[in-house]
């Protein structure tokens, strides 16, 4: 018989069709009646999980009584209870890698499109204001030649270093808990503390996941070690940032600008940071591409198949959990 695999949030057609060949499968829609009703009533037959964006937490999963893997389509796991998915000796996966170029072209469009005020001149001259040449009001910041810090010089922040230096000739600063020598020797980087890189860098794009050690890694502290002619690039996850402290930053002119693609709380309606011509602000898109996206699932789909077909899965989050 075989077994049955969940999604916990809606997934194309294609995915269905390709977990179909292995496996049952259940992916509540709205035609079927009340998915999260539907969720729920499959929840405990379900050997298998995939999905992206909720909340896995151990009351939820506790009805899983099946389970033996999550798939997340996503790089990010911190939506999923790991230390009780690691009790239960259940595997969690994840999709790194193919995304790593997709979200490192966002990153360096925030940064292009903050300093240059792209969205905001945008709006001003669909508008209608552009009614002579332009003067110093609507100008913005040169990028190449500026330094760029990086914290967090993982898979990502490195792409986003090759954009700019080897495109934009940025002179690159990096921190982290260890030295990237190949990193250093390809691109001139220089490894530094944190408070070295904000004191320095004109452009800061935070990179790093999310963890209790970097929750609010960026607060009212950190935000005024930057210059006043700074501009802040996060891509990573919004709870990295102290927002309030950012909004704080911006409306004393502590920093010039950010450019965001997460937010402390999503999705969101409402945020002062919504108000700021000087902030760019995106509904956490860094790997919504046709192309990455379908990459991403065809990756969770591969480790969810190994996982539930007795096979180690390539990108396995807590690898101690797996039994030859």
């Amino acid at each position: 018989m075989k077994k049955t695999v969940l999604a916990f949030t809606p997934i194309s057609a294609a995915m269905i069709e390709r977990l179909q060949h292995d496996f049952h499968v259940i992916a509540p829609t709205p035609e079927q009646g009340d998915p999260v009703e539907h969720f729920n009533e499959a929840l405990s037959h379900a050997h298998g999980l995939i999905g992206v964006d909720r909340k896995l937490d151990r009351a939820l999963l506790e009805r899983a009584v099946k389970l033996e893997a999550v798939s997340s389509v996503s790089v990010g796991y911190d939506n999923y209870d790991l230390s009780y998915l690691n009790e239960r000796g259940v595997m969690l996966t994840n999709t790194p890698g193919v995304l790593t170029e997709t979200t490192a072209d966002l990153g360096f469009a925030l940064v292009m499109s903050s300093a240059r005020r792209v969205a905001e001149l945008d709006r001003w001259t669909k508008e209608g204001q552009w009614q002579a040449s332009v003067t110093a009001n609507q100008f913005g910041s040169d990028v190449h030649g500026k330094t760029l810090g990086i914290v967090g010089m993982g898979n990502i922040g490195a792409a986003i270093a090759r954009r700019g230096r080897l495109g934009f000739n940025m002179p690159i600063l990096y921190s982290g808990n260890s030295r990237k020598l190949a990193l250093e020797n390809e691109l001139g980087a220089q490894q530094c503390s944190l408070e070295q890189l904000l004191a320095n860098a004109d452009f800061v794009c935070v990179v790093v996941p999310l963890s209790e050690k970097t929750r609010h890694l960026i607060s009212h502290e950190q935000l005024a070690l930057m210059k006043p002619s700074a501009y802040l690039i996060n891509v990573s996850r919004g709870l990295v940032i102290d927002e309030a402290a950012l909004v704080q930053a911006l409306l004393k002119g502590q920093i010039r600008g950010a450019g965001l693609d997460v937010y402390e709380t999503e999705p969101m309606t409402h945020s002062p940071l919504f108000t700021m011509r000087n902030v760019v602000t995106l509904p956490h898109v860094g790997a919504a591409t046709f192309e990455c996206r379908s990459a991403m699932a065809n990756r969770a789909i591969d480790n969810l198949r190994a996982a539930l077909l007795g096979e180690r899965p390539r990108d396995l989050v807590n690898p101690h959990v797996w039994k030859e």
